[in-house]
């Protein structure tokens, strides 16, 4: 396949943030690693190591594998730097209920080294166990009728 142009760009793009992210996933789990599919120009795909490297759609591991990929792949993200902008925050939606006390240990690790790097992390959850880990939190308390209440506390505060 003959890549010109922006395309071409983008893949040896993509081929970069793949191998950073498979950095990151492998702190979180040796069962998959990413890979960017030479056939359908710019997809991904995972291979599953324990399923004799088969390779899979992205959207196939479990929910909890799933929030793992995801992961690696903002964890990556939120390091790029460029010429005019940078990503210093990253958001993350829920996904943790779907993880085993380990592998939660080991995402909140590698969120806390994100913000000790600077980067700023937003975690929305309602899992006990991540709520505890964050040192400053947003609450929305509802107050009925259709509004609520936003305030700022300290963790267990």
């Amino acid at each position: 396949m003959l890549w010109t142009g922006r395309p071409f760009a983008q893949s040896l793009t993509l081929d970069q943030q793949v191998e950073l992210a498979n950095d990151h996933l492998d702190n979180f789990s040796r069962r998959y690693q990413l890979f960017r599919n030479p056939d359908a120009d710019l997809s991904l795909h995972v291979v599953d190591i324990e399923m004799g490297e088969e390779h899979r759609a992205i959207r196939s591991p479990s929910g909890g594998e799933r929030f793992l990929v995801s992961l690696s792949l903002a964890l990556t993200l939120s390091g790029l730097d460029g010429h005019e902008c940078s990503v210093d925050t990253l958001f993350i939606d829920e996904g943790f209920g779907a993880l085993d006390a380990d592998t939660l240990d080991v995402a909140i690790t590698a969120l806390e080294t994100l913000h000790g790097r600077g980067g700023k992390v937003g975690v929305i959850t309602q899992v006990a166990a991540t709520i505890e880990d964050i040192p400053v939190q947003i609450k929305v308390d509802k107050l009925g009728a259709g509004s609520s209440k936003v305030r700022i506390q300290a963790a267990g505060g």
